[in-house]
């Protein structure tokens, strides 16, 4: 047996064990085949794209390619259930109240009409006929005489706020809110006007408003009675306030919370299409003929160029005769007549095949040649892909 063959089978062998993915070359099947033949068992590394050993080969003949197997789609992150909407509690409130008051709105007066003094004197004696009765109980009769000072001088916020406060005791709020607004338009600092509008607030159970307009009568015109009626209005208004607050403040956090989710959908949804797209090209990567995975840059479409003359000796019965076919050598890298012997007997170079580092950068110079210049700064990697060039030189 010649003891050069049988070197160079040796190391074609050690390549092998040290890079299974060397058997992924469409020009080695026959060898894979063969080894499958004396039952040797390879590992999956040697069919990464190419055909499985549970799959019948597809005939030489044929033109036909092997479709690639379609990789797993990427679930979509699950929907995750709406939350409930906030339900308000009801807050426990003190202090009486009354229906409102749905009459007819009563009799205001002609804000264009030109007030005379007699209309004045003739006003206020109308207004002190509507004290006496009120003074006596008669709370209709003191509106009558009221409306009637009202339409002689309807300029006069005083009547409209005393008015106001005749429907009060009545229990008619929204009436009593009509003519402490009017009483405001005539004169925005009436203090009668806000403690009228305060107190008829409170009759409705709208105490936030109520403790509003009763602060701002106070601050222009102290006395008791708003007082009083404040003591029992703030703590309903306070409470409101914070039960405002509160839900305000729920329903922040629950749409922080949903916008917080609707961004963490967006970044699972977009690391998905990532992952899929990234397996899809790992696919088609794998799946590519001609060249070594793993192996020399350019690739071997043709086998070994040149072969192996002679080819291996012994130990395979009826040898591989003529070696590895060649046919034309490696595009863009090495000539037809390269002889690769020199790289199988180099130990050197058979250590440097082992190593997954120096493996990676020439997958990646294999890929993309411009990409060489990047691992030229290397010193683990630089002198290899030297070496394996100046092999491919050729004799000189």
């Amino acid at each position: 047996m010649d003891a050069v063959k049988l070197k160079e089978l040796k190391n074609f062998v050690e390549l092998c064990k040290s890079n299974p993915s060397v058997l992924t070359d469409p020009t080695l099947a026959f060898f894979r085949d063969y080894l499958e033949s004396l039952g040797a068992k390879l590992p999956p590394a040697a069919y990464s794209g190419s055909v499985s050993p549970k799959k019948s080969h597809v005939d030489e003949e044929s033109d036909e390619e092997i479709p690639e197997k379609e990789s797993p789609s990427v679930e979509e992150p699950e929907e995750e259930e709406e939350e409930d909407e906030i339900i308000e509690s009801d807050v426990e409130l003190e202090g009486e109240t009354v229906e409102p008051d749905n009459d007819p709105p009563q009799k205001m007066g002609d804000s264009s009409v030109e007030v005379t003094e007699e209309s004045r004197d003739a006003s206020q004696e109308a207004k002190a006929k509507a004290m006496e009765a009120i003074s006596e109980g008669k709370l209709e009769e003191a509106v009558e005489h009221l409306t009637e000072a009202i339409l002689l001088n309807p300029l006069s916020a005083i009547m409209y706020g005393t008015r106001a406060t005749v429907y009060i005791k009545m229990k008619k709020p929204n009436a009593a809110i009509r003519d402490a607004n009017a009483a405001l338009e005539i004169n925005p600092d009436s203090a009668k006007g806000y403690k009228a509008r305060g107190m008829a607030h409170s009759l409705l159970g709208q105490w936030e408003e109520a403790a509003k307009d009763l602060h701002v009568a106070s601050k222009l015109d102290y006395d008791e009675e708003i007082s009083a009626v404040l003591k029992k209005v703030e703590p309903n208004a306070h409470k409101l306030e914070e039960h405002r607050r509160k839900y305000d403040r729920l329903r922040k956090e629950r749409e922080d919370r949903k916008a917080e989710k609707d961004r963490q959908r967006r970044r699972a949804k977009a690391q998905a299409e990532y992952e899929k797209a990234k397996k899809q090209e790992q696919s088609s990567s794998s799946g590519r003929p001609g060249g070594m995975p793993g192996g020399f840059p350019g690739g071997m479409p043709g086998g070994f160029p040149g072969g192996m003359p002679g080819g291996f000796p012994g130990g395979m019965p009826g040898g591989m005769p003529g070696g590895f076919p060649g046919a034309g050598g490696m595009p863009g890298g090495a000539p037809g007549n390269v002889d690769f012997s020199k790289i199988l007997n180099d130990p050197d170079m058979m250590a440097a095949f082992s190593d997954p580092e120096i493996m990676a950068a020439l997958q990646d110079v294999m890929k993309n040649p411009a990409n060489l210049a990047k691992h030229q700064s290397n010193p683990k990697v630089a002198p290899v892909i030297a070496k394996m060039m100046s092999k491919f030189a050729g004799p000189k």
